[in-house]
């Protein structure tokens, strides 16, 4: 059967089940799906793991709620786009330079392009660590003998043909998109599973409080102003360094807050679903299929996954400081927790003593310095230490075991980062076609593919330091920059007559989209902007902060976005 036929076969499969009504649409919703797992594929990966952690660590179960909410927003502004792609048949990067604003069009392009090619360096960091240190820690960890460059080596060449061979599927017509959809359920399935699977153990030994999580389901703002109140006991002993405290909590937990609700959907997210579903041939009669499949194969996985992971780093991590301050041989804090611990130390010492008092003191000096301080600080310093995926695994040790705490976390771990490479490669495919007017598909969309595969295996050996600082700094203050723009890109597209025609919707309908997607819009950009705003470091060899190179790169995009607009508009005029 040909690809015409088959998505002939769908649609009329599709009228057939709504006649029957809706569990035959349900049966036929689940069998159709696959757009949506490809969202969970990249969203589950190593940036929501690492702000789910700290959400745990800072507040436990108290912010259970946030990323469910972000989520719902994004799901909504996905809708929008992808029930303007299938309603038109256009392809939205040619649509938007058409008939809204080609510097929104390149902008949403470049800033997917740039995101593609630096978060694959993390996430191929990320395998690689889960790989050498939890699932194989003999034959490719610190005792195997190897080098750490032959083993990271041999990690990343492993992943890099793993996720190729799964790309190269995709390109291999429909049977290929329908392999490649399966293999990605069972990898977003293997995460929530692993995840889910450490859960359901803590809860057998009694180490959670099912009260307090189903409390944390409850959306709670206070959280932007004040401390947890799990806090008050400690910071009761913190003196006259009490305030100093409490604002460290309230800054870094609205921080935490804001990063993790807008970016629970990445700017490259909302490039791929069009496309993705354009690939398969849907057209309008698959638009309830869309959000359906938004529904269950993003939202679903998603909401377990990260929830799983706030409940094991909440019971584990928040409020504790003895893993810190006494560790033992089993529980041996993380390189990455042990430098938190003493930033934050070093964090009170410079509020005390000043900026450049502290740093003209000797090394050894410092360390008096920190061992000097009370016991309160030290503990507040410990509490809200940053940790590390290694750091979950460790501490579940005692509780689930070597085989959950290491094997299956780790497999959860691998399963996150492998997902996020595979789909940032496929995106890259699609942006790379698309910006070059390619037609989708062959040797070009490989080369695309392979491009944003081939820069993320530097990650393990390169993605620290200042090149961290160059790479990922400018890539989300960017990518975080133009999703608010993306987002009332979308916004506009759904509220035009001109290229919806008789499918733009109305009355109520038109209500319920607008003020929703209206909300979207503007979390996104209060989340923007307080990203932007956040962004505090200077750049090196300057006393220039990047967030005012960023408030700067908006305005001026923003200025020329209106010119090309008044200039389209006054040759649209001219022309009638």
């Amino acid at each position: 059967m040909n690809h015409d036929d088959r998505v002939a076969q769908e649609r009329q499969a599709i009228i057939e089940a709504r006649a029957r009504g809706p569990l035959a649409l349900l049966k036929v919703f689940t069998r159709l799906s696959g757009p949506g797992w490809l969202q969970s594929a990249i969203t589950l990966g190593g940036g929501s793991l690492s702000s789910s952690l700290y959400l745990g660590v800072l507040a436990g179960f108290s912010l259970l709620w946030l990323q469910p909410v972000a989520m719902i927003l994004g799901v909504v502004m996905l809708s929008a786009i992808g029930y303007v792609a299938l309603a038109t048949g256009e392809r939205p990067f040619a649509a938007i330079n058409r008939h809204v604003n080609p510097v929104l069009g390149w902008g949403w392009a470049i800033a997917t392009m740039m995101a593609n090619l630096v978060w694959c360096l993390p996430q191929f960091a990320l395998g690689t660590a889960a790989i050498r240190q939890n699932l194989f820690p003999t034959v490719l960890g610190p005792e195997s003998g190897l080098s750490e460059f032959t083993a990271k080596l041999i990690v990343v060449a492993a992943l890099f043909f793993l996720c190729g061979a799964v790309v190269w599927s995709y390109d291999k017509g429909r049977r290929g998109i329908r392999i490649f959809e399966t293999i990605l359920k069972v990898m977003v399935g293997i995460v929530v599973v692993s995840f889910f699977g450490v859960v359901i153990v803590m809860s057998l030994r009694g180490a959670l409080d099912w009260g307090a999580i189903f409390a944390g389901l409850v959306p709670d703002l206070g959280l932007l102003r004040e401390p947890a109140s799990s806090y008050d006991a400690v910071l009761g002993q913190a003196g006259q360094f009490a305030d100093y405290w409490r604002s460290q909590i309230v800054e870094q937990q609205r921080d935490v807050m804001i990063s993790a609700a807008a970016t629970a959907v990445g700017i490259n997210m909302t490039f791929l679903l069009p496309y993705s579903m354009l690939q398969k041939g849907w057209g309008r009669e698959h638009r309830g299929l869309a959000i359906f499949d938004l529904s269950t194969g993003l939202f679903i996985p998603f909401v377990l996954a990260t929830g799983c992971v706030i409940i094991a780093a909440g019971a584990q991590f928040h409020t504790d400081s003895e893993s810190l301050l006494n560790p033992t041989p089993e529980s041996k804090p993380s390189t990455s927790a042990i430098s938190s611990f003493t930033g934050n130390l070093d964090g009170r010492l410079k509020f005390e003593l000043g900026q450049d008092v502290f740093e003209a003191l000797g090394p050894e000096e410092k360390l008096a310095r920190r061992e000097a301080l009370p016991q309160a600080d030290k503990q507040l310093a410990a509490m809200i230490a940053k940790r590390d995926a290694s750091d979950l695994a460790q501490s579940l040790r005692p509780m689930t075991g070597r085989t959950f705490s290491h094997y299956v976390f780790g497999i959860g771990v691998v399963g996150m980062a492998v997902s996020s490479i595979i789909i940032l490669m496929l995106i890259n495919g699609f942006v790379f076609c698309e910006m070059f007017n390619l037609p989708q598909g062959g040797a070009m969309h490989r080369f695309g593919c392979f491009l944003a595969g081939a820069t993320g295996a530097l990650g393990p050996f390169i993605y620290t330091g200042k090149t961290q600082f160059w790479l990922a700094v400018p890539t989300s203050v960017f990518g975080m920059m133009l999703l608010p723009i993306a987002y009332t890109t979308f916004f506009f597209m759904m509220n035009s007559r001109k290229l919806l025609g008789d499918a733009m919707p109305t009355g109520a309908r038109r209500w319920r989209w607008n003020i929703l997607m209206g909300v979207a819009v503007a979390l996104a950009a209060f989340g923007s902007l307080w990203s932007i705003w956040s962004r505090t470091q200077f750049i090196p060899g300057t006393e220039i902060q990047v967030r005012y190179v960023g408030f700067a790169l908006l305005g001026a995009f923003i200025a020329l976005a209106a010119i090309v607009g008044l200039i389209r508009r006054g040759r649209s005029e001219e022309g009638s």
